[in-house]
């Protein structure tokens, strides 16, 4: 089968390798997929820079791509929750990834149904975005009747943090672009804010939740509006130790995640709030239940570019260098 490859890692070349691989046998907990589509992300340039590999260090050559929809073509033997045919979606396990390619071996327990309106295409825009923000909300022990700051929400994880927040029974509060402001209250927003001509840092107080998704100065920002014991989840700042404890990475590496975020803890409590941050893992049971909210809310990912398996390169130049109003998908043939 073709599938395209991380050879080496390379902080100036984000080129993957076209080859033919042998196709994947099922171990006894695993499903074998036909590829329909993948979702490509700033995570896969990230991991052919070697950028994440002090969290999986993957051996090379790995087959890229993490997010992946297709047909179930071949279960183990200890599988029973599908059947040859399914259409299923998945973040793929932090430790055999392989989007990228014709057919991938996938843990059963990684895999959801896809819901039935969805394409194949905007199904493969959900489950690496849909997963960060149910654990996020985990992480913060998100509890209904409080209120969530999602920082810059008119983009594409904004655009399914709303309506997860939402069904969890938070009150969502956002910003970004006014342009932006109706198709984000209709996802189901109680506030907007328009980043342009009002500052959030002087409207908001007492929140409870942060979903920063802008890192930076504005990390700190955030914990500015926060209550005291209030949680923020990071996307965009920087691994700390609470992190690496989490993830059950070796000791000396914990120390190493310590050190590195040791300016959010220290700004966190000097807030008296917590800092986390998030590397999302897979998870069939909280996907499935994301599929389940999405097939009631009909809820439509927005998709920027699709780009044909043999162009992968290209679209992993899209993601890096492009600026994008929705998702990059590879769709195989």
């Amino acid at each position: 089968m073709k599938a395209a490859l991380v050879t080496n890692y390379d902080k100036n070349s984000l080129e993957l390798s076209l080859s033919e691989v042998k196709k994947p046998v099922p171990k006894p907990q695993q499903v074998v997929i036909k590829v329909l589509a993948a979702g490509v992300n700033p995570l896969d340039n990230m991991i052919s820079r070697g950028e994440v590999k002090m969290i999986v260090p993957y051996k090379l050559p790995q087959i890229a791509g993490n997010e992946v929809v297709g047909r179930v073509e071949q279960m183990g033997s200890q599988v029973s929750q599908f059947k040859v045919g399914d259409r299923v979606f998945a973040r793929l396990p932090l430790t055999s990834i392989g989007a990228f390619a014709e057919y991938v071996a996938v843990d059963g327990q990684a895999l959801a149904k896809v819901p039935e309106y969805l394409t194949d295409v905007e199904a493969a825009a959900v489950p690496l975005t849909a997963l960060t923000i149910m654990q996020s909300l985990d992480l913060m022990k998100a509890q209904a009747g409080k209120t969530i700051f999602i920082s810059g929400g008119t983009g594409g994880v904004g655009a399914m943090a709303i309506p997860i927040a939402k069904a969890k029974g938070l009150k969502v509060i956002t910003n970004g672009d006014s342009a932006n402001a109706e198709r984000v209250l209709a996802l189901g927003a109680d506030q907007f804010i328009d980043y342009k001509t009002e500052d959030y840092t002087t409207l908001l107080t007492g929140i409870d939740y942060v979903l920063d998704t802008l890192g930076g100065q504005e990390t700190e920002k955030q914990m500015s509006i926060m209550k005291k014991g209030g949680q923020l989840v990071s996307l965009r700042g920087m691994p700390n130790g609470a992190f690496a404890k989490r993830m059950n990475l070796p000791l000396w590496k914990q120390g190493l995640f310590a050190l590195a975020g040791r300016s959010f803890d220290k700004k966190a409590k000097q807030y008296g709030v917590s800092y986390h941050f998030i590397f999302v893992e897979s998870n069939g049971q909280q996907l499935q239940e994301v599929a389940n909210l999405f097939s009631q809310l009909k809820i439509k990912p927005s998709i920027d570019t699709v780009f044909v398996f043999d162009d992968v390169n290209l679209a992993l130049d899209k993601v890096a260098n492009g600026r994008s109003r929705g998702k990059t998908v590879l769709r195989f043939e």
